[in-house]
Protein backbone atom coordinates (compact mmCIF):
# COMPACT_ATOMS: atom_id res chain seq x y z
CA UNK A 1 0.00 0.00 0.00
CA UNK A 2 1.60 3.64 -1.19
CA UNK A 3 0.85 5.98 1.68
CA UNK A 4 1.50 9.52 1.83
CA UNK A 5 5.20 10.71 0.56
CA UNK A 6 8.12 9.10 2.96
CA UNK A 7 5.79 7.63 5.39
CA UNK A 8 8.08 6.78 8.56
CA UNK A 9 6.67 3.24 9.41
CA UNK A 10 9.41 1.38 11.87
CA UNK A 11 9.01 -1.30 14.37
CA UNK A 12 10.17 -1.94 17.60
CA UNK A 13 13.87 -3.57 16.81
CA UNK A 14 14.74 -0.38 15.03
CA UNK A 15 14.22 1.72 18.40
CA UNK A 16 17.99 2.48 18.40
CA UNK A 17 17.76 4.53 14.76
CA UNK A 18 17.25 7.66 14.77
CA UNK A 19 14.25 8.84 12.58
CA UNK A 20 14.17 10.35 9.08
CA UNK A 21 11.54 11.23 7.56
CA UNK A 22 10.37 14.01 4.36
CA UNK A 23 9.07 16.67 5.99
CA UNK A 24 5.13 15.88 5.10
CA UNK A 25 3.04 19.07 4.24
CA UNK A 26 -0.60 18.44 4.80
CA UNK A 27 -1.83 21.74 4.61
CA UNK A 28 -4.44 22.69 1.67
CA UNK A 29 -4.08 19.57 0.38
CA UNK A 30 -6.72 16.86 -0.15
CA UNK A 31 -5.97 12.89 1.68
CA UNK A 32 -4.47 10.86 -0.97
CA UNK A 33 -6.89 8.09 -1.61
CA UNK A 34 -4.47 5.56 -2.43
CA UNK A 35 -3.22 6.36 1.34
CA UNK A 36 -6.30 6.75 2.51
CA UNK A 37 -8.02 3.30 1.67
CA UNK A 38 -11.25 2.48 2.73
CA UNK A 39 -12.20 4.27 5.68
CA UNK A 40 -14.41 1.78 6.68
CA UNK A 41 -12.16 -1.37 7.07
CA UNK A 42 -9.16 -0.80 9.69
CA UNK A 43 -6.96 -3.20 10.87
CA UNK A 44 -7.11 -5.21 14.66
CA UNK A 45 -4.19 -5.54 16.44
CA UNK A 46 -3.34 -7.98 18.90
CA UNK A 47 -1.75 -7.67 22.34
CA UNK A 48 1.62 -8.60 21.96
CA UNK A 49 2.60 -11.26 25.40
CA UNK A 50 4.05 -8.13 27.37
CA UNK A 51 0.71 -6.85 27.76
CA UNK A 52 0.08 -9.99 29.81
CA UNK A 53 0.50 -11.28 33.22
CA UNK A 54 3.57 -13.54 32.91
CA UNK A 55 4.45 -16.73 35.10
CA UNK A 56 7.35 -15.80 37.21
CA UNK A 57 7.68 -12.23 37.02
CA UNK A 58 7.13 -10.11 40.75
CA UNK A 59 3.82 -8.10 40.38
CA UNK A 60 3.96 -4.82 41.36
CA UNK A 61 0.58 -3.03 43.57
CA UNK A 62 -1.99 -0.73 41.99
CA UNK A 63 -3.03 1.37 44.84
CA UNK A 64 -6.25 3.39 44.62
CA UNK A 65 -8.53 4.74 43.80
CA UNK A 66 -7.89 7.91 45.41
CA UNK A 67 -9.87 11.43 44.43
CA UNK A 68 -8.15 14.10 43.89
CA UNK A 69 -9.85 18.00 43.74
CA UNK A 70 -7.49 20.27 41.93
CA UNK A 71 -7.29 23.75 42.97
CA UNK A 72 -6.06 24.68 39.52
CA UNK A 73 -8.84 23.20 37.54
CA UNK A 74 -11.66 24.67 39.68
CA UNK A 75 -14.95 22.58 40.53
CA UNK A 76 -13.30 19.28 39.13
CA UNK A 77 -13.16 15.55 40.77
CA UNK A 78 -11.10 12.99 39.29
CA UNK A 79 -9.71 9.49 40.58
CA UNK A 80 -5.76 8.64 40.22
CA UNK A 81 -4.29 5.38 40.99
CA UNK A 82 -0.58 4.66 41.77
CA UNK A 83 1.25 1.37 40.04
CA UNK A 84 4.06 0.88 42.37
CA UNK A 85 7.31 -1.82 41.26
CA UNK A 86 8.14 -4.65 43.04
CA UNK A 87 11.41 -3.52 42.65
CA UNK A 88 10.74 0.18 44.03
CA UNK A 89 12.60 0.89 47.02
CA UNK A 90 12.46 4.42 49.12
CA UNK A 91 16.42 4.80 48.67
CA UNK A 92 16.38 5.22 44.78
CA UNK A 93 13.70 7.43 43.46
CA UNK A 94 11.80 5.53 40.70
CA UNK A 95 11.20 7.02 37.14
CA UNK A 96 7.75 8.20 36.45
CA UNK A 97 5.06 7.32 34.09
CA UNK A 98 1.45 9.68 33.84
CA UNK A 99 -0.84 8.34 31.65
CA UNK A 100 -4.55 10.27 30.71
CA UNK A 101 -7.80 8.42 30.85
CA UNK A 102 -6.41 5.96 33.78
CA UNK A 103 -9.53 3.95 34.12
CA UNK A 104 -8.81 2.80 30.97
CA UNK A 105 -5.18 2.94 30.62
CA UNK A 106 -5.12 0.09 33.95
CA UNK A 107 -8.34 -1.94 32.47
CA UNK A 108 -6.99 -5.51 32.68
CA UNK A 109 -9.62 -6.59 29.76
CA UNK A 110 -8.87 -3.50 27.93
CA UNK A 111 -5.92 -3.08 25.27
CA UNK A 112 -3.42 -0.99 27.04
CA UNK A 113 -3.14 -2.76 30.36
CA UNK A 114 -0.32 -0.48 31.28
CA UNK A 115 0.46 -2.15 34.64
CA UNK A 116 1.29 -5.44 33.06
CA UNK A 117 3.74 -3.99 30.64
CA UNK A 118 5.41 -2.34 33.44
CA UNK A 119 5.77 -5.49 35.31
CA UNK A 120 7.27 -7.65 32.28
CA UNK A 121 9.69 -4.87 31.58
CA UNK A 122 11.03 -3.89 34.82
CA UNK A 123 11.64 -7.75 35.41
CA UNK A 124 13.36 -7.82 32.06
CA UNK A 125 15.81 -4.59 33.19
CA UNK A 126 14.57 -3.28 29.69
CA UNK A 127 13.17 -0.24 31.36
CA UNK A 128 13.91 1.28 34.90
CA UNK A 129 11.87 1.07 37.81
CA UNK A 130 8.81 3.00 37.33
CA UNK A 131 5.71 4.08 39.21
CA UNK A 132 2.89 4.72 36.83
CA UNK A 133 0.12 7.09 38.10
CA UNK A 134 -3.00 6.63 35.73
CA UNK A 135 -5.65 9.66 36.18
CA UNK A 136 -8.67 10.34 34.98
CA UNK A 137 -10.15 13.54 33.14
CA UNK A 138 -11.80 15.57 35.75
CA UNK A 139 -15.62 15.95 36.51
CA UNK A 140 -17.37 19.01 37.07
CA UNK A 141 -18.97 19.02 40.27
CA UNK A 142 -17.72 17.80 43.99
CA UNK A 143 -18.20 13.77 43.19
CA UNK A 144 -16.98 11.22 40.59
CA UNK A 145 -19.95 8.96 40.55
CA UNK A 146 -19.02 5.31 40.37
CA UNK A 147 -21.41 5.10 36.98
CA UNK A 148 -18.79 6.63 35.08
CA UNK A 149 -16.66 3.22 34.35
CA UNK A 150 -14.79 3.72 31.46
CA UNK A 151 -16.81 6.57 29.87
CA UNK A 152 -15.61 9.88 29.35
CA UNK A 153 -16.07 12.37 32.57
CA UNK A 154 -18.10 15.67 31.30
CA UNK A 155 -14.68 17.80 31.62
CA UNK A 156 -12.22 15.53 29.16
CA UNK A 157 -12.43 17.48 26.56
CA UNK A 158 -12.19 21.01 27.94
CA UNK A 159 -9.09 19.87 29.81
CA UNK A 160 -7.34 17.52 26.91
CA UNK A 161 -7.82 18.76 23.82
CA UNK A 162 -6.88 22.87 24.85
CA UNK A 163 -4.07 24.21 24.59
CA UNK A 164 -2.24 26.28 27.45
CA UNK A 165 -0.46 25.91 30.72
CA UNK A 166 -3.69 24.71 32.98
CA UNK A 167 -3.74 20.95 32.69
CA UNK A 168 -0.03 21.05 32.94
CA UNK A 169 0.49 23.13 36.13
CA UNK A 170 -2.21 20.04 37.35
CA UNK A 171 -0.08 17.33 36.34
CA UNK A 172 3.25 18.98 37.87
CA UNK A 173 2.20 21.07 40.49
CA UNK A 174 -0.59 19.68 42.21
CA UNK A 175 -0.42 15.65 41.07
CA UNK A 176 2.71 14.99 41.40
CA UNK A 177 3.40 16.51 44.50
CA UNK A 178 0.28 14.78 45.82
CA UNK A 179 2.09 11.10 44.98
CA UNK A 180 5.40 12.63 45.97
CA UNK A 181 3.73 12.29 49.60
CA UNK A 182 4.13 8.46 49.30
CA UNK A 183 7.03 8.09 47.16
CA UNK A 184 10.28 9.13 46.11
CA UNK A 185 9.99 10.72 42.55
CA UNK A 186 12.59 11.12 39.92
CA UNK A 187 12.81 15.14 39.59
CA UNK A 188 14.67 15.67 36.36
CA UNK A 189 12.63 15.76 33.16
CA UNK A 190 15.00 12.92 31.51
CA UNK A 191 12.85 10.40 34.32
CA UNK A 192 9.87 11.68 33.55
CA UNK A 193 7.42 10.09 30.55
CA UNK A 194 3.82 11.23 30.34
CA UNK A 195 1.20 9.46 27.60
CA UNK A 196 -2.28 9.02 26.57
CA UNK A 197 -4.39 7.98 23.26
CA UNK A 198 -6.58 10.16 21.09
CA UNK A 199 -7.37 13.44 23.09
CA UNK A 200 -4.95 12.04 25.98
CA UNK A 201 -2.52 11.90 23.55
CA UNK A 202 -2.50 15.90 22.56
CA UNK A 203 -2.79 16.08 26.47
CA UNK A 204 0.48 14.40 27.24
CA UNK A 205 2.20 16.54 25.10
CA UNK A 206 1.03 19.81 25.70
CA UNK A 207 2.31 18.93 28.96
CA UNK A 208 5.66 18.12 28.08
CA UNK A 209 5.65 21.22 25.34
CA UNK A 210 4.62 23.84 28.18
CA UNK A 211 7.06 22.00 31.38
CA UNK A 212 9.78 20.65 28.96
CA UNK A 213 12.09 20.93 32.78
CA UNK A 214 9.73 18.47 34.14
CA UNK A 215 8.81 16.31 31.30
CA UNK A 216 11.11 14.82 28.38
CA UNK A 217 9.38 12.12 27.19
CA UNK A 218 5.82 11.95 25.29
CA UNK A 219 3.77 9.17 24.14
CA UNK A 220 0.88 9.83 22.28
CA UNK A 221 -1.08 7.14 20.66
CA UNK A 222 -4.00 8.46 18.03
CA UNK A 223 -3.38 11.96 19.12
CA UNK A 224 -6.09 14.10 18.82
CA UNK A 225 -3.79 17.05 16.69
CA UNK A 226 -6.73 18.57 15.53
CA UNK A 227 -9.23 21.56 15.71
CA UNK A 228 -11.43 19.90 18.44
CA UNK A 229 -10.67 23.23 20.50
CA UNK A 230 -7.16 24.69 18.51
CA UNK A 231 -4.81 22.07 18.66
CA UNK A 232 -4.74 21.37 15.22
CA UNK A 233 -1.51 24.50 15.02
CA UNK A 234 0.51 22.53 17.26
CA UNK A 235 2.20 21.59 13.57
CA UNK A 236 2.99 25.41 13.08
CA UNK A 237 4.00 26.10 16.47
CA UNK A 238 6.74 23.24 17.01
CA UNK A 239 7.83 23.93 13.55
CA UNK A 240 8.65 27.65 14.30
CA UNK A 241 9.70 27.72 18.42
CA UNK A 242 13.06 26.19 19.12
CA UNK A 243 14.05 22.61 20.10
CA UNK A 244 12.82 21.97 23.75
CA UNK A 245 14.76 19.02 24.19
CA UNK A 246 11.49 16.39 23.79
CA UNK A 247 11.29 13.19 23.13
CA UNK A 248 8.48 11.91 21.40
CA UNK A 249 6.83 8.32 20.36
CA UNK A 250 4.15 8.97 17.95
CA UNK A 251 2.00 6.99 16.81
CA UNK A 252 -1.27 6.29 14.30
CA UNK A 253 -3.35 4.65 11.88
CA UNK A 254 -4.53 5.46 8.25
CA UNK A 255 -7.77 4.74 8.80
CA UNK A 256 -7.69 6.73 12.14
CA UNK A 257 -10.72 9.87 11.78
CA UNK A 258 -10.26 11.12 8.11
CA UNK A 259 -11.80 14.27 7.05
CA UNK A 260 -11.60 15.09 3.73
CA UNK A 261 -13.56 18.53 3.97
CA UNK A 262 -11.60 20.11 6.99
CA UNK A 263 -8.14 18.68 7.02
CA UNK A 264 -7.56 20.11 10.39
CA UNK A 265 -10.00 17.93 11.33
CA UNK A 266 -8.49 15.00 9.72
CA UNK A 267 -6.54 12.90 12.67
CA UNK A 268 -4.08 11.40 10.12
CA UNK A 269 -2.55 14.03 8.13
CA UNK A 270 -2.57 16.07 11.53
CA UNK A 271 -0.29 13.38 12.86
CA UNK A 272 2.02 13.10 9.77
CA UNK A 273 2.25 17.12 10.40
CA UNK A 274 2.95 16.85 13.89
CA UNK A 275 5.62 14.07 12.77
CA UNK A 276 7.06 16.31 9.90
CA UNK A 277 7.33 19.31 12.44
CA UNK A 278 8.73 17.57 15.05
CA UNK A 279 11.78 15.74 12.50
CA UNK A 280 12.44 19.50 10.98
CA UNK A 281 12.86 20.60 14.49
CA UNK A 282 15.65 18.02 14.89
CA UNK A 283 13.36 16.48 17.91
CA UNK A 284 14.03 12.67 19.40
CA UNK A 285 11.43 11.04 17.11
CA UNK A 286 10.10 7.65 16.87
CA UNK A 287 6.81 8.19 14.50
CA UNK A 288 4.81 4.52 14.05
CA UNK A 289 2.09 3.84 11.67
CA UNK A 290 -0.29 0.94 10.58
CA UNK A 291 -3.41 0.56 9.21
CA UNK A 292 -5.28 0.99 12.05
CA UNK A 293 -8.73 3.19 12.92
CA UNK A 294 -9.07 5.65 16.04
CA UNK A 295 -8.52 2.72 18.21
CA UNK A 296 -6.13 1.90 21.28
CA UNK A 297 -5.39 -1.55 19.82
CA UNK A 298 -2.57 -0.43 18.05
CA UNK A 299 -0.49 1.48 20.23
CA UNK A 300 -1.50 -0.62 23.16
CA UNK A 301 0.14 -3.42 21.12
CA UNK A 302 3.29 -0.94 20.33
CA UNK A 303 3.26 -0.10 24.32
CA UNK A 304 6.07 -1.87 25.16
CA UNK A 305 8.42 -0.59 22.31
CA UNK A 306 7.43 2.45 23.36
CA UNK A 307 8.54 2.64 26.89
CA UNK A 308 11.58 0.83 25.49
CA UNK A 309 12.89 3.30 23.09
CA UNK A 310 12.15 6.09 25.72
CA UNK A 311 14.16 4.70 28.45
CA UNK A 312 16.70 3.32 25.83
CA UNK A 313 19.59 5.33 27.64
CA UNK A 314 18.78 4.83 31.07
CA UNK A 315 21.48 3.89 32.97
CA UNK A 316 21.44 0.01 34.14
CA UNK A 317 18.24 -0.67 31.08
CA UNK A 318 19.37 -3.55 28.38
CA UNK A 319 18.77 -3.99 24.93
CA UNK A 320 15.33 -6.07 24.44
CA UNK A 321 15.69 -9.11 22.69
CA UNK A 322 12.53 -8.89 20.27
CA UNK A 323 11.87 -11.32 17.73
CA UNK A 324 11.64 -9.74 14.15
CA UNK A 325 8.76 -12.05 13.46
CA UNK A 326 6.58 -10.61 16.52
CA UNK A 327 7.92 -7.33 15.93
CA UNK A 328 6.26 -7.79 12.44
CA UNK A 329 3.31 -9.40 13.98
CA UNK A 330 2.67 -6.60 15.70
CA UNK A 331 2.80 -3.90 12.35
CA UNK A 332 0.68 -6.58 10.51
CA UNK A 333 -2.59 -7.84 11.28
CA UNK A 334 -3.79 -10.55 10.03
CA UNK A 335 -3.28 -10.85 6.40
CA UNK A 336 -2.66 -6.94 5.82
CA UNK A 337 0.20 -5.66 4.10
CA UNK A 338 1.96 -2.93 5.03
CA UNK A 339 5.48 -0.81 3.49
CA UNK A 340 7.90 -1.21 6.34
CA UNK A 341 10.82 0.25 6.50
CA UNK A 342 13.72 1.09 9.23
CA UNK A 343 15.37 4.68 8.49
CA UNK A 344 19.18 4.65 8.03
CA UNK A 345 21.15 7.36 10.02
CA UNK A 346 22.51 10.27 9.07
CA UNK A 347 26.27 10.49 8.48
Amino acid sequence: MTTLRSLLIVSCIAWSLPAQAETPKPKNQKPNPEAAGDASKPKRYAPGPDLEVQAGVPQGKLEGPFLFHSKVIENTTRKYWIFVPSQYTPENPACVLVFQDGARAINPAGVLRVPNVLNNLIARKEIPVTIGIFVTPGERGEEYPDSIGLKNPNNRSVEYDSLGDAYPRMIVDELLPEVGKRYKLRQDASGRAIGGASSGGIAAFTVAWERPKEFRNVISLIGSFTNLRGGHVYPELVAQAPNKGLRVFLQDGIFDNRNPDDLTKDWYLQNEAMAGALLSQKYDLLYVTGEGGHSDDHGGALLPCALQWIWRDEPGVVKPKVDPAVAAKLLRPGGAHEQMSQPKPKK
